[in-house]
């Protein structure tokens, strides 16, 4: 515990961007990401290494863990219940950054600007022929998943002009300006699919082989949520027959994925290292909500998100 007077010490367990100590400074201290560090902490700051049991039990005086995040499929919230510790996540910090992201995927592989760059680069020629992307004016988007992000992506795309739909069982119809539709609807409808669910037993390859032969073909397949929510054997197999006609992907299962994985090395496929929200802003943002949420925390309070309201507030006791 920190001494009387001291301020809270936050284990991070990824090196902190640039400012934001400074952003903080005098309302907190922190140490990491060495391991040893974390007997000493009282909150921790969770990037995207997985936090289980036996990694929390080696932090015995911390009160809460504070994703720099949206997600919370890295941490095991049932061991972290048992001991006490709050969980809570920033679910607003990502979402500017994210969604231009997004956007930026679907332009370019309905565009398909990297095959092109690539055609340009080996001086193939012919280069007006060879291209085969696609207008997105009156095409069709499908959004699964209907949070901030994916209704800050409606907006953006609805100014092209592309019709957007969205499947979100947890969305009630009739309070959002989107058609809801069912998941197989959104399949058969959709010419361009952006995928915005959490991961978890319901969604882990939630895309997989049957979803993709509902599609219409040559359909543009865009992720920037979680990996798990795509099977990416049937997406290389769609990739293969046509039925996806190109796919952009910031998220994958393994992440990073190995140099040598067949997505990494197809002109139809964008991959970009999980980095959607790591602009400069972006990542201040994040890292100001989950510190903010982990010092209420520490002070009796109760944070912005909590994922295990049933712990109270302040954690387990020292």
């Amino acid at each position: 515990m920190s001494m009387p007077g001291a301020v809270p010490l936050l284990y991070v367990d990824r090196p902190l961007p640039v400012g934001v100590a400074d952003m903080v400074a005098g309302r907190c201290a922190f140490c990491g990401p060495a391991p040893e560090a974390l007997r000493r902490a009282a909150g921790i700051i969770a990037g995207p290494i997985r936090w289980d049991a036996a990694g929390l039990d080696a932090a015995p005086l911390v009160r809460v863990l504070s994703r720099s995040g949206i997600g919370f499929d890295n941490v095991d919230v049932e061991a972290a219940t048992e001991r006490g510790i709050v969980v809570c996540t920033a679910p607003e910090a990502p979402t500017v950054s994210t969604a231009e992201h997004t956007v930026a995927l679907i332009l370019a592989a309905a565009k398909r600007l990297v095959p092109n760059q690539l055609r340009l680069r080996a001086g193939s020629g012919d280069y007006v022929r060879a291209n085969d992307g696609i207008e997105l004016d009156g095409r069709t988007l499908g959004l699964v998943g209907y949070g901030r992000i994916a209704r800050r992506v409606h907006r953006a795309m609805a100014a092209l002009d592309m019709t957007v739909i969205a499947h979100d069982p947890y969305v009630e119809p009739g309070g959002d300006a989107i058609e809801l539709v069912g998941f197989d609807e959104l399949l058969a409808r959709a010419d361009v699919i952006s995928l915005h669910a959490p991961l978890g037993p319901a969604t882990r390859h939630l895309v997989d082989a049957a979803a993709f032969s509902a599609l219409r073909p040559g359909a543009v397949l865009v992720n920037a949520a979680r990996g798990g929510l795509v099977d990416h054997d049937a997406l290389l197999g769609a990739l293969d027959t046509g039925q996806v006609g190109a796919a952009a992907l910031d998220v994958t299962e393994p992440e990073p994925l190995p140099p040598d994985h067949p997505l990494l090395h197809r002109d139809d496929v964008i991959v970009t290292p999980h980095i959607a929200s790591a602009t400069d802003a972006g990542l201040l943002r994040l890292y100001q909500h989950a510190i903010d949420n982990a010092l209420a925390v520490l002070a009796g309070g109760r944070p912005s998100s909590i994922v295990n309201p049933q712990v109270r507030a302040g954690g387990r006791p020292a």
